[in-house]
């Protein structure tokens, strides 16, 4: 009988789905056409797992009863495509291991603030107690984690391109943080195929199930007026709360959720600035849910010390604040982090543009930001678009070029802020590489 799984993409989730399918006695397949890395050709040997890298053996790949793959390869390969067309089902790792835990899940998604909500719904749950795990887009592969921890609890952060792959998984706590045009290039530039993505994270959810949602969030808002929604909606917002919701009062950062009462003042949040108020309480209504005690709450909403490449409030060097934002690849999160900070600003932006609009950043630029450094092989479209905004605008075409015409450019009081808003696959491995490029040349100063 054949019970082949095949598995694409050699990266922690192809080789975490591996090892969680062999253990549940499939024979695997797992291929990926670009190279494998040390650490996982090791883990796949260890296991004695069947492997090959910088290619695809069609033919043993369409013999698989499922196929899983990974959440980078686009819909449009070739290979998705034949596949399809042989009905093998093809689903995300997620997928698979969410078959084998009882586990509850808390899954967050959304254009930004996806990833400082998940790391901080983690951090409260792991202080109160809770045995959890961190899974998805951070921290170690779910099916791995699966296969050989023991978790009660996992919090999972899951992009567009994972959501895609899932069809009977069921999230007990779904949060949705905000939806802007990202990635469109993978949904044929048609926004509501994005949406329709996003949405699929409280597909299966029953009504006992909570799905968490930003009130100040217009297209969520619009979109949940569209549809039968089956779990219960708790909305967060900026504004008061009325009935089970997340809001502010006078301050107070307050969550209402079923008889239970949290109140802080926002001054005391670990995370500050606007998105950041959303993310806490995102974080804070899903940890209530969990029955996590207020004090506990309280405590650690106060102490998280935030997400590394996501406005990293990392060293001041001669009364020069430097902050890596490097983790900003879209127009968005450089809105955000724009709106964060209170002092004048030498703007680090640029790299691989995925259709970028830099219009609704103008007014905060002219309000803000007294220089731009343009990092990328390519920067004529940030110069237009900024040419009758900002004056002092310097082409880099180094990181270590970057950062010493910033500092140039700043003065004792002013801020650097690296917030590319693009990718880095120009000059870079990826956004970590591009940001401890940043931090190394920094340090250098």
């Amino acid at each position: 009988m054949n019970n082949l799984i095949a598995i694409l993409g050699g990266g922690e989730s192809g080789v975490g789905a591996a090892i969680l399918a062999q253990k549940k006695g499939f024979s695997v397949f797992l291929s990926d056409s670009g190279k494998i890395k040390e650490k996982y050709k090791q883990v796949l040997s260890d296991y004695h797992i069947e492997f090959e890298e910088e290619k695809h053996s069609t033919e043993k790949i369409i013999s698989a009863v499922e196929v899983i793959k990974s959440p980078g390869i686009p819909e449009k390969a070739p290979l998705i495509k034949q596949l399809r067309e042989k009905n093998i089902p093809v689903i995300s790792e997620i997928e698979f291991a969410g078959r084998y835990t009882n586990a509850k899940t808390v899954c967050i998604t959304g254009s930004n603030g996806k990833t400082t909500t998940t790391l901080l719904t983690y951090h409260i749950l792991k202080n109160a107690g809770l045995n959890v795990g961190l899974a998805g887009n951070v921290g170690n592969s779910f099916a791995w984690q699966v296969a050989e921890k023991n978790f009660d609890y996992y919090v999972i952060e899951l992009s567009s391109f994972q959501l895609d792959g899932m069809y009977d998984f069921r999230a007990d706590i779904a949060v949705l943080m905000n939806i802007t045009p990202d990635h469109l290039d993978r949904y044929n530039y048609e926004m509501q195929n994005y949406v329709d993505s996003k949405f699929r994270i409280i597909q299966n959810q029953k009504k006992d199930d909570l799905f968490v949602v930003c009130a100040d969030d217009e297209v969520t808002q619009n979109e949940l007026k569209k549809r039968k929604i089956i779990p219960a909606v708790i909305p967060f917002g900026l504004g008061e709360p009325t009935g089970n919701a997340a809001g502010v009062k006078n301050g107070e950062l307050i969550i209402n959720l079923n008889q239970n009462h949290f109140s802080m003042s926002i001054l005391e949040l670990a995370l500050q600035g606007k998105h950041n108020t959303y993310n806490s309480m995102a974080a804070g209504i899903a940890s209530m849910a969990l029955n996590i005690r207020n004090e506990q709450l309280r405590e650690s909403l106060s102490d998280f010390t935030g997400v590394e490449h996501r406005l990293e409030r990392f060293l001041t060097v001669h009364g020069i604040e430097f902050i890596n934002d490097s983790k900003a690849t879209n127009v968005n999160s450089t809105w955000y982090a724009l709106e964060s900070i209170a002092k004048p600003i030498v703007w680090i932006v640029g790299g691989v543009d995925k259709g970028n609009d830099y219009t609704m950043l103008h007014d905060l630029v002219k309000e803000k930001v007294k220089a731009m450094v343009c990092l990328g092989k390519d920067n004529k479209k940030l110069h237009d678009s900024f040419k009758g905004i900002i004056k002092n605008r310097v082409d880099a075409l180094s990181m270590e070029e970057a950062v010493k015409t910033a500092y140039y450019l700043a003065r004792n009081g002013d801020t650097v802020l690296l917030s590319p808003a693009c990718a880095s696959f120009d000059l870079f491995e990826n956004y970590e590489d591009r940001g401890r490029q940043f931090k190394k040349y920094v340090r250098n100063l």
